[in-house]
């Protein structure tokens, strides 16, 4: 039987990256970026005339954060050592959604703390690159980890099977975003998350056979 397998995404998972972009933003660009504000695309302005930063402009800076700022970006507390001891059972799979460009960067960036997996770029919905990692690995059993609500939803239309945990690790952003519906657990500590993630990979079931978040009574 093959070995199961955890498929993670990096930033607000294994690495905080939110809080300093939005450190970077107002030192370098001016820009004040609310971490509280639910509705994202009113939460980026201009310091100078409190006006909204288009979205044309916004993702511009995004990259470029990643072009010189990923040395911000600091580890998530348990991550390094909840990742070590799953891959002891499992392989490990970091899914990241970043211009292929900066994949080395990534792989360096987390080599640098410790993490040594095997990372792959990606853009859009993650459901598409889960469902050839499964027809890559065929695990026993799957378990995939992310901050975004769209990835679980995309996940769970293209590959039920997979086990779905949401974790947002950044607290301000976690005090605020309520559970993603299409996960079947949300949990923000990797301390927890550790356990959750090995019992679904020692039980081999199906996803499926598990309620999702929006299935709750």
């Amino acid at each position: 039987m093959n070995r199961p397998l955890v498929i993670t995404d990096c930033d607000e998972v294994l690495l905080h990256m939110v809080s300093h972009f939005r450190d970077w933003l107002g030192e370098a660009h001016g820009v004040d970026f609310d971490l509280s504000a639910g509705d994202y695309s009113r939460a980026v302005r201009r310091r100078a005339t409190g006006d909204v930063l288009p979205r044309e402009e916004t993702w511009p800076l995004l990259n470029g954060f990643f072009e010189t700022e990923m040395h911000r970006q600091t580890l998530v507390p348990h991550a390094r050592e909840a990742l070590s001891e799953l891959a002891e059972l499992a392989d490990v799979v970091v899914l990241t959604n970043l211009l292929d460009e900066h994949q080395e960067r990534r792989i360096a960036q987390l080599e640098a703390v410790g993490i040594r997996h095997r990372v792959l770029c990606n853009q859009g919905g993650k459901g598409t690159p889960v469902t050839q990692l499964l027809d890559e690995y065929a695990p026993s059993a799957a378990v995939f980890v992310d901050d975004l609500a769209l990835h679980h939803t995309s996940v769970e239309k293209s590959a039920p099977e997979v086990f779905r945990l949401h974790m947002i690790a950044e607290p301000e952003l976690a005090a605020i975003m309520p559970p993603a519906p299409s996960a079947h657990a949300r949990i923000d500590d990797w301390a927890v998350a550790k356990d959750w993630i090995r019992e679904r990979l020692a039980s081999g079931l199906d996803g499926c056979d598990l309620p999702v978040i929006g299935e709750a009574s």
